[in-house]
């Protein structure tokens, strides 16, 4: 299995990132995809996957740090 380009609109302003998680198991890369989740816009992936050879599982997901998960929490806050 290859692993699939980012493509250029993912990131093509400020505060648009790809985050890609290595865990052991799925339950741990959905849970981390959930704490991103419940902090910033996110596109949610449903499914890991496993490279032969590599440990672990993997899934990628897309933030917009410009825009909070909810809508009262205001602008999103860099550090």
């Amino acid at each position: 299995m290859s692993v699939k380009p980012i493509r250029e609109a993912h990131v093509a302003e400020p505060g648009l990132a790809v985050v890609e998680i290595a865990a052991a198991d799925e339950s741990t890369a959905f849970a981390v995809q959930e704490a991103l989740a419940a902090r910033w816009a996110t596109a949610l992936a449903d499914r890991t996957t496993r490279e032969p050879g590599q440990p672990g599982v993997r899934l990628r997901t897309y933030l917009d740090l410009r825009q909070p998960s909810d809508p009262g929490d205001g602008p999103a806050q860099t550090a």
